[in-house]
C-alpha cells in the first residue's frame, strides 16, 4: 500500500491523464505539466513501482464488436464465498471481464460480456448450480455514459 505522502499534486495530474489515454507521450505530459521528459519518466516509474499504476490497457466498446455488457450480483452463504469466488473466477475470460467481492445489495458482483440472452440465461442457471448461492441477480446495461 503507497502512503499518500508519496504522491503529489504533480503525480495526480500525471494519473489523470494516463487514465484519459495510457498511451500519452511522456514528452506531450512534460509538456502540458512544464517539467521534462526525464522527470515525468521517473515520476511514472515510481508510480509503477509503488503500486499506484499497476498495468495499461484498452477500452473496448463491445457494442461495436456485437456483445452486451451485463452486472451480475450474486449473494452467497457467508461461509461458502470463498468457494464461490474460486468457481467463479474459471469463468471462461472472454466472458468474465471482472470480478469484485461488496458490501451491500450483493456479496460479489461480475462484469460480463455476453453475445445474446441465450449465453447469459446460461451463465445465471450454471451460477445459480453453484454450492454456497444463494441468489444470483442479472442487470443488463442499456448504455456506459462514461
Amino acid at each position: 500500500m503507497v502512503r499518500s505522502s508519496y504522491i503529489d499534486v504533480i503525480d495526480l495530474k500525471i494519473l489523470q491523464i494516463l487514465s484519459e489515454n495510457a498511451r500519452t507521450p511522456y514528452t506531450r505530459i512534460a509538456r502540458i505539466l512544464g517539467l521534462s521528459e526525464a522527470a515525468i519518466r521517473k515520476r511514472v516509474k515510481r508510480l509503477e513501482r509503488k503500486g499506484v499504476i499497476e498495468g495499461y490497457t484498452i477500452k473496448i466498446n463491445y457494442k461495436l464488436l456485437g456483445y452486451n455488457v451485463a452486472w451480475i450480483g450474486i449473494d452467497t452463504v457467508p461461509e461458502r464465498m470463498i468457494s464461490v469466488l474460486e468457481k467463479v473466477s474459471r469463468i471462461d475470460k472472454n466472458i468474465l471481464q471482472s470480478i469484485y467481492t461488496s458490501v451491500g445489495d450483493h456479496d460479489i458482483m461480475l462484469e460480463i460480456v455476453y453475445k445474446d440472452y441465450k449465453e447469459i440465461n446460461e451463465l445465471v442457471k450454471n451460477l445459480e448450480r453453484i454450492d454456497g448461492v444463494i441468489r444470483v441477480c442479472p442487470a443488463i446495461l442499456i448504455e456506459k455514459i462514461k
